[in-house]
């Protein structure tokens, strides 16, 4: 067993370390939904130690959703979105405080509704969409260059 944890790993490795930006928003969307689905077959066993791990899983995410976002060239759009990824780290601190599933699933559909959405940009990419249409510049351009600082969104934003 131990063997295979290790193949797995070293796949999702590579997987992870040969991905375009866009798909590794969609790996973390993916992540986030994994989390919170989690979360809520936690709350349901009443196994409070992994429910708190799988929300502080998404949170995490979410916090690196936020961190992506160019702020500059993505605009109202990236303030919109960090404003939703806010709203949802949100529902995930009430489900956790009030032990409640409410506030997941509600956390869950937002979140399924964004993936898809990323799903078809990302489609659109591949297909040959416009690498400079604003929706695909809503990634930091340097967000994932190791020797950078992650980027700041605008004063006022958080």
């Amino acid at each position: 067993m131990r063997n295979q944890n290790r193949v797995y790993q070293n796949y999702f490795d590579n997987e992870v370390l040969s991905a375009t930006p866009m798909e590794l928003i969609g790996m973390l969307y993916d992540a986030a939904l994994d989390a919170i689905a989690a979360a809520r077959r936690h709350i349901r066993s009443q196994d409070i130690r992994a429910r708190v791990r799988s929300i502080n899983k998404g949170l995490r995410i979410l916090t690196e959703l936020m961190r992506c976002l160019n702020y500059q060239a993505g605009g109202d759009l990236s303030r919109s979105l960090a404003a939703l990824y806010r709203y949802v780290m949100r529902l995930l601190v009430d489900a956790n405080a009030r032990q409640t599933e409410a506030p997941l699933a509600e956390a869950e559909k937002l979140l399924a509704t964004l993936a898809a959405g990323w799903k078809a940009c990302r489609a659109g990419v591949a297909e040959g969409g416009d690498a400079r249409d604003p929706h695909h510049q809503l990634i930091a351009p340097d967000v994932y260059v190791a020797d950078s600082a992650p980027q700041s969104p605008p004063a006022g934003t958080y």
